[in-house]
């Protein structure tokens, strides 16, 4: 137990660092906040477009309310389960900060993830509730009945926290590159619009071909957002959302392993630009 105590207690400045962070740039927050609901609606009316052309009360399975739910939490998953571990350490190879990082006498990654929670959690704190509530009053008022499941929610959270970090590990992975490229601002646009096309963010994996549809749903990338989706929506049996989650636990632990094999091999490559 003394060891679990010690190991918040050294993490937890981070936190605090990450939540201060966070309330210090609260008007960046709102603005990035803003833009990304535009962006939910603009979503919204391009695929109420499709379903009006399409003549069809359903669209590849899909009804527009299940589009309109989907929409809306894949942008809070998204949201959520964002990490900018990958720009944080390609800003500190550049900077020169990141010697001051490695000298401390703790994880180098786990700092950066307790910095990230701090972020997280006045994020949660604010948009998390007010979403899910509004996407389930739509639904009541569509439907007419309540579609709010518990057992669902809460299992949706577990995959949720499981995406978080398996997008974590994936991001500090990545930004580990720095240690070869030293910058990677460039790199990083294509890699988000990747990531958010392979894990259904743009368009669900199942209107993709079925083929395509079964490769994507194997790799990590529809672990991070397209499997806690579904989970909320109800789509999986309860031994597909069993697989699902294990599939996200396996992806969790091959990026942690990864991580701490590039880790090993990039940290030899130093050779900061500032500080």
């Amino acid at each position: 137990m003394s060891r679990i105590k010690r190991f918040f207690r050294t993490y937890k400045p981070f936190t605090r660092a990450g939540v201060q962070e966070m309330v210090a740039y609260r008007a960046n927050f709102i603005c990035f906040f803003i833009g990304e609901i535009m962006s939910a609606f603009i979503m919204y009316f391009v695929w109420k477009a499709v379903f009006l052309s399409s003549g069809s009360k359903t669209f590849m399975g899909f009804t527009m309310e299940d589009m309109v739910v989907y929409l809306f939490i894949s942008f809070l998953t998204d949201y959520l389960t964002y990490s900018d571990g990958a720009f944080a350490v390609g800003e500190e190879i550049v900077e020169g900060s990141i010697a001051m990082r490695m000298i401390r006498p703790c994880s180098f990654e786990m700092s950066f993830l307790f910095q990230e929670i701090g972020n997280r959690l006045i994020s949660a704190a604010m948009i998390f509730a007010p979403m899910v509530v509004g996407v389930e009053i739509y639904r009541y008022a569509i439907a007419g009945v309540v579609r709010f499941h518990p057992g669902y929610f809460l299992i949706y959270i577990a995959s949720m926290l499981i995406a978080y970090m398996i997008s974590f590990y994936f991001n500090v992975c990545y930004g580990f590159m720095a240690f070869f490229f030293k910058n990677l601002w460039g790199t990083s646009l294509i890699k988000e619009t990747l990531v958010s096309f392979l894990s259904g963010g743009m368009i669900p994996l199942a209107f993709l071909p079925s083929g395509l549809a079964a490769v994507l749903n194997f790799l990590p990338f529809a672990s991070l957002r397209y499997t806690p989706i579904m989970i909320y929506m109800g789509m999986y049996s309860p031994s597909e959302i069993a697989w699902r989650m294990g599939l996200q636990v396996f992806w969790l632990v091959v990026m942690f392993a990864l991580s701490k094999l590039i880790w090993h091999s990039a940290v030899k490559h130093l050779s900061v630009q500032g500080g």
